[in-house]
């Protein structure tokens, strides 16, 4: 069998590529002899350091004021690439017609009306209310039968360091930015590595460039004696991927390094308010969701399905360090 040229396309933050990773993963078993490449957003680039399946990437600021021309800069690059697979993932009714325009024979997207029927080699029916990774997975099931049910990181693990809570604190600056609040204040945080090592835990703190403000905040509410600081201490998400690794048990929020520690196995800990928890965690157990205990909002969870920022209230995030400290002390 020649060689396959294979285009993945999937454009959104680092989560959505860790998430995006099964359905790679699944065709490359079934084509191992291919060459995958991989279209998204330049923010998203640290894909690559996760995994050895991806040999190529394609880059598109689809977020930005210009992003029709990124989009026709990209479709020229697709035809100097001579594909012969492109599978894409996004709802948008557009999506057809961009997959038809790139001439290449065969063609994968979702379902999203009587043209995505007529324009692709197969329109696959979008099935949201199911994790994230299965639900990309649907995707690529008209050309494969394996199933890759988890992201495969390409890392090398470390020893697990005994009664140790590794916290990732924050969340992206982007989503912040953009008004989606998907965490506790950083105060609380404060309050939560505190808690933690007063019932003995061996408290570690992670944290990439966004989490800056938040590491600053918890150094100065919290005497350093409790806690070891690995903020900086990480050159690459490699690195930080590694670390996440030797983690008895690990606490984060709604946010790629929850992705990280799912593909990985680790006891994972993560904190939800709008985002729904079922789509963003595998159903094997090894993630725990943290919510509110009495939120009473009945669009919850809002983010994305019924609103594109978070509200003002913010009910959904009423969680106490002493709820966080305790679920993860008492299970």
């Amino acid at each position: 069998m020649s060689m396959k040229r294979i285009l993945f396309i999937n454009f959104g933050g680092l989560g959505d590529e860790i998430l995006f990773l099964p359905a790679i993963i699944s065709i490359k078993k079934e084509f191992p002899d291919s060459e995958i490449t991989l279209a998204l957003e330049k923010r998203s680039s640290a894909i690559t350091k996760l995994t050895d399946v991806i040999d190529k990437t394609l880059y598109a600021n689809i977020k930005g004021r210009s992003k029709y021309f990124e989009l026709l800069k990209l479709l020229f690059r697709i035809w100097c690439g001579k594909f012969d697979i492109v599978i894409s993932s996004g709802s948008n009714k557009f999506i057809s017609i961009f997959l038809f325009l790139t001439f290449i024979k065969q063609k994968y997207g979702y379902n999203t009306g009587k043209l995505s029927k007529i324009l692709l080699t197969k329109a696959v029916d979008l099935n949201k209310n199911q994790y994230a990774a299965s639900m990309y997975h649907d995707l690529v099931k008209p050309l494969t039968d394996i199933v890759t049910e988890l992201p495969v990181l390409s890392i090398q693990k470390k020893p697990v360091i005994p009664n140790s809570v590794l916290i990732h604190p924050g969340v992206s600056k982007l989503s912040v930015q953009k008004g989606m609040i998907k965490t506790i204040p950083d105060k609380e945080w404060a309050k939560v590595v505190e808690g933690l090592a007063d019932k003995g835990k061996r408290v570690y703190l992670l944290g990439g460039p966004d989490d800056k403000d938040c590491i600053e905040t918890i150094q100065k509410l919290v005497p350093p004696e409790k806690y070891e600081n690995m903020f900086g201490k990480t050159k690459n998400l490699t690195e930080l991927a590694e670390l996440i690794s030797s983690a008895e048990t690990f606490l984060c929020s709604d946010s790629a390094p929850l992705h990280i520690a799912a593909a990985l196995g680790i006891k994972t800990y993560a904190i939800f308010g709008s985002t729904d928890d079922k789509k963003l965690i595998p159903p094997n157990g090894t993630v725990t969701p943290i919510k509110a205990k009495d939120c009473n909002c009945p669009l919850m969870p809002c983010l994305w399905e019924r609103r594109q920022t978070t509200c003002d209230e913010l009910s959904c995030l009423n969680i106490t360090p002493e709820q966080i400290v305790n679920t993860l002390t008492n299970s």
